[in-house]
C-alpha cells in the first residue's frame, strides 16, 4: 500500500492520473493491450478531467465499468454509464472498446454479458473510490467478501443513499433505486493494480476506518489493504485523520 496526499483534490486528480496512464501504457508496451476499470461520482471529477488529457495509446485500452442503479436508463442525470460517457469516452475517440452496465432492461442478461467479457483476462487497472460508508463500487457494509461472481445485484443501504443526494445525483433517498448491479469484492481484488482516489473532508472518517480497521465486511474498503499493488491517493481534508503522512 502506498499513500499519496496532495494539497487539494485537483492536484490529486493530477498525480493519479499521470500514475494510471504510467501503468496503462506500460501494460501496453508489455503485453499490446491494457484492460482498465473506471468508478465514478463527484469524488472523481478532477481525476478524469487530467486522465483523458493523458498521452496514452487509447486504441489499445479496453474499459470496464464497475458499477450502476438498477432500472435507471442511460437518460437519466444520476446514470453512470451517462456519467462515463460525458466525462470519459466523449473525450477518447479512439478508444479501443467500452463495456458499460446496462441495468435498465434485463439485469440477469446484462450480467451474463458483463461477466464473459470481464474473465477473458485480468483488469490491469482498476480505479475504485471509497464511499462514506467505507463502501467500494456498491458493496455496502456488511459486503459479500466471499462471492465469486465477478458481477452481482445488491441492495443500497441508507448511507449509501444519503451519500448519492447529498452529492446532487437524486432530489431525496426515496428517488434512489433499492438496488445496483456491482462488480464484486472479489473481483475487484483480481485485478493487477489498483487506484484510489478519494479526496473531500466528508470521506475524512471511511478513510480512517479503512486503514485502522481489521480486514472487515463492515469497512469493505478495509479490503483493499490485502491488495500488493494499491495506491491511495487523498487530499488534506481527506487525510485529516491519517497519522503518517507520506506527501
Amino acid at each position: 500500500m502506498e499513500i499519496h496526499i496532495s494539497i487539494d483534490a485537483k492536484q490529486l486528480g493530477i498525480r493519479a492520473a499521470e500514475h494510471a496512464a504510467g501503468i496503462l501504457q506500460e501494460a501496453i508496451n508489455r503485453q499490446g493491450s491494457a484492460r482498465l476499470l473506471l468508478s465514478t461520482g463527484s469524488s472523481q471529477f478532477e481525476f478524469f478531467q487530467s486522465f483523458v488529457k493523458q498521452p496514452i495509446e487509447w486504441d489499445k485500452v479496453v474499459m470496464f465499468h464497475l458499477d450502476e442503479y438498477a432500472g435507471i436508463a442511460d437518460s437519466h442525470p444520476a446514470s453512470f454509464q451517462l456519467y462515463l460517457k460525458e466525462r470519459f469516452i466523449r473525450h477518447i475517440t479512439t478508444l479501443g472498446g467500452y463495456h458499460l452496465i446496462d441495468a435498465s432492461g434485463d439485469i440477469q442478461e446484462t450480467i451474463v454479458r458483463l461477466n464473459a467479457a470481464v474473465t477473458e483476462a485480468p483488469i490491469d487497472l482498476a480505479l475504485i473510490g471509497i464511499g462514506e460508508n467505507a463502501h467500494i463500487a456498491f458493496n455496502d457494509p456488511p459486503a459479500n467478501f466471499t462471492t465469486e461472481e465477478p458481477y452481482i445485484v445488491v441492495d443500497l443501504d441508507h448511507a449509501c443513499k444519503l451519500q448519492q443526494v447529498g452529492e446532487g445525483w437524486f432530489n431525496n433517498v426515496d428517488n434512489v433505486p433499492l438496488q445496483a448491479v456491482t462488480m464484486s469484492v472479489r473481483q475487484i481484488m483480481k485485478s493487477k493494480a489498483i487506484i484510489s482516489c478519494v479526496p473531500h473532508a466528508v470521506k475524512a472518517d471511511a478513510i480512517k476506518r479503512t486503514l485502522e480497521s481489521d480486514i472487515n465486511p463492515l469497512v469493505p474498503a478495509s479490503m483493499l489493504k490485502t491488495h500488493p499493488n494499491w495506491k491511495l491517493f487523498l487530499d488534506r481534508d481527506s487525510a485529516a485523520h491519517v497519522v503518517k503522512k507520506n506527501e
